[in-house]
């Protein structure tokens, strides 16, 4: 799971903290392949408390903006099913959560995934990328 622990900015956008990890509908839609649709909704997602959408002004479904020192991504908020955890989110890893994150894996041999702070904005009108998209932008 990504978890994000977050502080109002204003209507339209909070700031968090980044953590990810695994989730059942990725494992599940990555039976289908990670270039299907499914899989693509069910990584590149941000689930939000009810009261944090709320307070965001964001739509269940609509498009999210998350930026942190290391880049940014379009992702489609969600209302979690396993509120109440209001001022925490959450995101699968995968490559829409990999650009926000850095690559430094101070010898674990794995990035840290977890604790990057963030702002997350309203982005209605901003497209979701595709995991074609996504690639190409992670080696730019």
């Amino acid at each position: 799971m990504c978890y994000f622990a977050a502080r109002s900015l204003g209507m339209s956008a909070i700031e968090v903290t980044v953590i990810s990890g695994r989730s059942l509908s990725q494992a599940r839609s990555r039976e289908l392949g990670k270039f299907s649709e499914e899989y693509s909704r069910s990584v590149a997602v941000c689930e939000l408390d009810p009261d944090d959408m709320k307070e965001l002004g964001a739509l269940d479904g609509e498009n999210v903006r998350v930026k942190t020192r290391f880049g940014e991504v379009i992702l489609r908020a969600s209302v979690s099913r396993q509120a109440p955890h209001k001022r925490v989110a959450f995101i699968p890893y995968g490559a829409w959560a990999s650009m926000l994150f850095g690559t430094a894996t101070h010898t674990s041999g794995m990035p840290t995934l977890k604790g990057v702070k963030a702002t997350v904005e309203r982005a209605a009108e901003a497209k979701v990328a595709n995991l074609h998209e996504i690639t190409r932008m992670k080696a730019e």
